[in-house]
């Protein structure tokens, strides 16, 4: 039972052996992320300027909403307090 559980937690075990566990700061591995990092921004889909001021009427228009609603919460909560301390 022991050398099964043993055999078991060895096979699990995944060593990586191509990458060592502790990299120092270099230029070429700083050009190398910056290259890599270029590359996935060219395979980004932005979304269009009427899809853009679309949403961001939409959460303008949902901001202006639920502040209106929170405020008159607030005022009534404060009135209603204020009506049971006096």
């Amino acid at each position: 039972m022991a050398a099964k559980k043993s055999e078991r937690s060895s096979k699990n075990k995944q060593v990586a052996t191509d990458q060592p566990a502790a990299k120092s700061f270099s230029l070429t591995r700083a050009k190398e992320f910056a290259a890599e990092v270029k590359s996935e921004f060219k395979k980004i889909v932005w979304p269009d300027r009427k899809v853009t001021m679309g949403s961001t009427g939409v959460v303008l228009v949902l901001v202006f909403l639920v502040s209106i609603y929170l405020g008159a919460v607030d005022l009534f909560i404060g009135k209603l307090v204020s009506y049971i301390l006096k």
